[in-house]
């Protein structure tokens, strides 16, 4: 294994600088792009920002080792907070963020693994980035390879039924290298997620379905790695971490706000500025 494959051992304020800085280009990129979803990406990227500088076994140098932990973000709307975790951790250069959406550009509106490096799975289809993210897992089982799956979804991504199918094979084939994180915002784009398909009871639920489950405040560095360091326990069944997040986290204009889901507009220069020093104001 080469140095490149361990972790940088951050520690929770260096986190929390990092993650300050991954909000940063969230928002320049979406700006400059004219599109994307920054919401649901600004209230993920501190369990994103914990997996890529505390957690997962990656070698930037290899994006195809074949004993990396996988990734998959299944609500595969919000993959600047991915983009932007994966330039920072030097898979590709900090340029390419500017390019986002562009339309011969490595970094699409939803992620593509055979554009993009560092991509472990093509997501878009609400729900279906979880399937295959079972199948990585079960991958594992087979290859005799002890790489950890991890994969992200949004509550209101709950309400796709493939969610629930994948939910009952991972219990049934005893998936315990597979550790799901719910990035539990309480918003889609129409509104509340209760009040359009209610997912909740979310931790019963997965419960119910034979998962061990943890739940957090999402945005809680310390309460992160005690969930993660809890999940790699393997006891013979899948991990999933329901965390509490706020949708436009970071940015106070957007916080707790369904209009932060995705942009109506292209923002002009000057509104992206204003995001940005409010982000700022916000981190002092």
């Amino acid at each position: 294994m080469s140095v490149c494959a361990v972790q940088p051992d951050l520690r929770i304020e260096e986190l929390r600088r990092t993650a300050l800085g991954l909000r940063r280009d969230i928002l320049t990129m979406i700006g400059k792009a004219g599109s994307g979803h920054p919401g649901g990406s600004l209230s993920a990227i501190d369990m994103i920002a914990y997996l890529y500088f505390r957690r997962l076994r990656i070698d930037p140098d290899r994006p195809r080792w074949p004993d990396r932990d996988r990734f998959v973000l299944s609500k595969g709307h919000c993959s600047p907070a991915w983009y932007a975790a994966l330039a920072a951790r030097g898979y590709f250069p900090r340029e390419w963020l500017w390019t986002l959406r562009d339309i011969d550009s490595p970094l699409q509106g939803h992620p593509d693994m055979t554009k993009c490096p560092g991509i472990d799975m093509t997501t878009g289809s609400l729900g279906q980035g979880f399937s295959c993210a079972v199948g990585i897992a079960l991958a594992a089982r087979h290859l005799g390879r002890d790489y950890r799956t991890y994969v992200m979804l949004s509550d209101a991504e709950l309400q796709e039924g493939v969610v629930w199918e994948a939910a009952m094979a991972a219990r049934q084939f005893r998936l315990d290298g597979l550790i799901g994180l719910i990035d539990d915002n309480g918003l889609q784009t129409d509104g509340r997620t209760a009040g359009i398909m209610d997912p909740a009871p979310v931790a019963e639920k997965f419960r119910a379905f034979g998962w061990r489950v943890i739940e957090i405040d999402g945005h809680d560095f310390e309460r992160i790695h005690f969930a993660v360091e809890a999940a790699q326990e393997r006891r013979g069944s899948p991990h999933m971490i329901v965390a509490t997040t706020v949708k436009g986290k970071g940015v106070p204009s957007f916080e707790g706000r369904a209009e932060s889901h995705s942009l109506g507009r292209p923002w002009t220069a000057s509104e992206l500025e204003r995001r940005v020093a409010e982000l700022e104001a916000a981190s002092r």
